[in-house]
C-alpha cells in the first residue's frame, strides 16, 4: 500500500504583493507572472463591464 499523496488537490499558487522573491525558482516566478497577468485581465474585464453598465445608466437618465 502506497502512502503517496499524489491524488490530493494541489495547493493553488498565490502571490502576495511585496513578498520576498529571492527563494523562488525561475519556473515559480514565471508561474506567478502568468497568474498575475490572468488576474489583471480579469480585473480589466470587470472594469469594462462596470463602465458599460454605468454608461447605460447615464444614457437612460439623460433621455
Amino acid at each position: 500500500m502506497s502512502f503517496i499523496d499524489d491524488d490530493r488537490p494541489q495547493k493553488k499558487t498565490a502571490h502576495e504583493i511585496g513578498t520576498d522573491l529571492s527563494m523562488l525558482s525561475v519556473d515559480e516566478l514565471k508561474a506567478r507572472v502568468e497568474l498575475l497577468k490572468s488576474e489583471i485581465a480579469r480585473l480589466e474585464a470587470e472594469v469594462a463591464r462596470k463602465a458599460s453598465g454605468r454608461q447605460a445608466a447615464e444614457s437612460f437618465f439623460r433621455s
